[in-house]
């Protein structure tokens, strides 16, 4: 464990890093905070999670949203910064614009860094989580904050107002996403033909990290789970390169060896190295 962590502990025992979620609720345990919790886990980081939503869903749809009340939220984000405290901050769906304004308002208020953005728009299913109108408070509020942003092809499409049909134009979302305020951005490839290619940017060079792809219906949190594990990466003091290398490989591993679960997209397996 690497000592990370602050507060009392037992004598001899290293203190765990710890890495914040503010995310939805996945009925299902595959995606949305229930991804980011086990990926904190199987990654040897303390996890703690804020609810923005909670969804009832599984592996074929979402068929019911509720969202949190923005108080709610932002006493969540409170009590786990002013006792446990974090060293990473991932966020994932956050379905509307004051959603999104308080929880930018809170990461600056407790000025928490090592946040990781993955800017959760539609569900694995086809189903959207993210309102059309909050996009540009996405954009404006939380995108600026941001170490890493981790959007997938139609995601960095609704970013950045334009199509993106292969590596090179990949490469042109991302120069445009930093230029937001994001110090990087991770552009993820899986809607691309070829091979799994992830885009990385950090205003002064790019960096591809490639994977075989692999043909699996167990997809569902993919997205949840890289920039979950990135951050736990974050968390226990290493580069942001080696936290999106370590992530790129995990998720790759998580799906490979995924397990049949349910009668759609089900879920990765996090704990591929403790079981199955």
């Amino acid at each position: 464990m690497t000592q990370r962590g602050e507060g009392p502990g037992l004598p001899g025992l290293a203190k765990v890093a710890r890495a914040m979620t503010i995310a939805g609720s996945d009925s299902g345990g595959g995606a949305g905070v229930q991804a980011d919790l086990k990926s904190f886990a199987a990654m040897g980081v303390y996890g703690t999670s804020v609810l923005t939503a909670i969804t009832a869903q599984n592996t074929l749809a979402v068929t019911d949203v509720l969202e949190l009340p923005v108080s709610l939220i932002e006493s969540q984000i409170d009590a786990v910064v002013s006792d446990i405290g974090t060293d990473a901050v991932k966020t994932g769906m956050l379905s509307s614009a004051a959603i999104i304004e308080a929880v930018a308002g809170k990461i600056k208020e407790h000025g928490l860094a090592n946040l990781v953005v993955d800017p959760v728009m539609v569900a694995k299913s086809g189903d959207k989580l993210l309102r059309d109108e909050a996009i540009e408070v996405l954009r404006d509020l939380l995108v600026p904050l941001a170490t890493l942003v981790t959007p997938n092809i139609p995601e960095a499409e609704a970013l950045t107002g334009r199509s993106i049909a292969d590596v090179d134009e990949a490469r042109e979302a991302a120069i445009k996403i930093v230029d937001m305020g994001a110090k990087a951005v991770v552009v993820k490839g899986g809607h691309l033909a070829g091979p799994a290619s992830d885009i990385f940017y950090d205003g002064e060079e790019f960096r591809v990290f490639t994977a075989q792809r692999i043909s699996s219906t167990s997809t569902h949190g993919t997205g949840c789970t890289f920039a979950s594990a990135t951050a736990a990466g974050l968390a226990k003091g290493l580069s942001l390169r080696d936290s999106v290398s370590q992530a790129k490989r995990f998720v790759t591993e998580a799906i490979r060896r995924a397990y049949p679960m349910g009668r759609g997209h089900g879920p990765l397996n996090h704990f591929y190295e403790f079981w199955g």
